[in-house]
């Protein structure tokens, strides 16, 4: 078989979505496996739960780097060649990239975001679908580029809004819907790669 694309993933906090891919790599026919969990905040509930999985954590704090984002991006850049990162994959990284890192792995970096992109990019998603009296909701994966959630669609799942939802009801559809997506979109880039 070929070998497995080396996936780093990036979180912020708890790290569910990361969880679901990890999941997915204990099928013996995924093609990808995840090689790091990057975080940019020390205190991410995530970094011990990689660590559990026997995956590298590494935080690459971003507080030194003041508001220097792209020299905090340069540090993670380097820790990612220095592991043969292949592909990048967001989950809960809440943090906006500069062109550098961007362009630097540009075609070879996947987010997931809980809408139905185009619509609703950005944040306080949930919130928004509701207020607009939208009849579903759902997430996208899809390539990162320049602009914020705008990057072309890998994937997509859809969730019906039902009578009484509230952001919290809607959000906990929608991430059961992020944990299965994730996985299989990733799955099926990671094929396409090679």
């Amino acid at each position: 078989m070929a070998s497995k694309t080396k996936v780093a993933v990036f979180i912020s906090g708890r790290g569910t979505n990361m969880e679901a891919l990890v999941r997915s790599t204990l099928a013996g026919d995924c093609p990808f496996e995840i090689s790091l969990v990057l975080a940019n905040k020390p205190e991410a509930g995530g970094l011990a739960t990689a660590q559990a999985a026997g995956i590298e954590a590494l935080c690459v704090d971003q507080k030194p780097f003041g508001k220097d984002r792209e020299a905090h991006e340069r540090a993670i850049d380097a820790a990612l060649r220095s592991r043969g990162i292949q592909v990048i994959a967001l989950a809960g990284y809440m943090r906006i990239l500069t062109p550098f890192l961007v362009d630097a792995w540009a075609g070879r970096m996947l987010n997931i975001h809980p809408s139905l992109l185009p619509a609703y990019p950005g944040l306080d998603t949930h919130a928004r679908a509701l207020a607009a009296g939208e009849a579903e909701a759902g997430c996208t994966v899809h390539l990162v580029t320049a602009g914020v959630d705008e990057g072309p669609i890998l994937g997509q799942a859809r969730v019906p809004i039902l009578p009484g939802d509230d952001e919290h009801a809607l959000a906990l559809r929608v991430l059961e819907q992020e944990h299965r997506l994730y996985p299989e979109t990733l799955a099926a880039f990671c094929l396409g790669l090679g």
